[in-house]
C-alpha cells in the first residue's frame, strides 16, 4: 500500500498499539497486515462513539467482511461491497427526489458528493430507503453499531 493510500485510512493510536481502519474491502485490510506486520482484528464502534473496541461480535474476521452495522431490527445497512448493493443502487437511481427534484443518481451516487467521498453505504428503515450515506458516518446514525475490520501494529 503506498503513502497515499495510508494516508486514507483512519488511524488510532494507543500507548502500545496504532488501530487501521477505513479497507475498502478485506482483501486490502489483509495485505496491509502483510506489509505492516500487523494483525487483523475486528473493531466496533458504538453509539457514536469513535474509539475502537476490539470485539467479534459481527464475525468479520470469519466471513472475510470489512464492514458491518447494527441499529435495531428496524434498520438495515448495506455497503458498497456488499452483493444487494447494486440492486437496491439501480432501483434508486430510477425515482427522483422529492426533495428537490434532483435525481437520486446526482444527490447520492455524482462523482464529488461530499457525503460520499468514502464507500457508500444505503440505510434502509422497515425496507424502505431512509438515506445513503458513508461508514465514518454510520457510526453517528441511529445509535449504531458499526464494526470495521482493523488492522492493529504494535509499536
Amino acid at each position: 500500500m503506498n503513502q497515499e493510500s495510508k494516508e486514507k485510512l483512519n488511524k488510532y493510536e494507543f500507548d502500545d498499539e496504532v488501530i487501521y481502519t477505513g479497507f475498502s474491502n478485506y482483501n486490502d485490510a489483509e495485505n496491509f497486515s502483510i506489509a505492516e506486520n500487523g494483525t487483523l482484528s475486528e473493531v466496533a464502534f458504538r453509539n457514536g462513539n469513535d474509539n475502537p473496541e476490539m470485539t467479534s461480535e459481527a464475525n468479520l474476521l470469519a466471513d472475510k467482511n470489512h464492514f458491518a452495522a447494527f441499529a435495531g431490527e428496524e434498520y438495515r445497512f448495506i455497503h458498497s461491497g456488499d452483493p444487494q448493493f447494486k440492486d437496491y443502487a439501480a432501483n434508486l437511481m430510477e425515482k427522483k427526489s422529492d426533495l428537490d427534484n434532483e435525481d437520486i443518481q446526482e444527490k447520492y451516487f455524482a462523482p464529488g458528493k461530499t457525503q460520499l467521498e468514502e464507500d457508500p453505504v444505503i440505510v434502509l428503515k422497515n425496507g424502505e430507503l431512509e438515506s445513503v450515506t458513508s461508514i465514518e458516518r454510520a457510526k453517528y446514525l441511529k445509535h449504531a453499531n458499526v464494526y470495521q475490520i482493523g488492522v492493529v501494529i504494535k509499536k
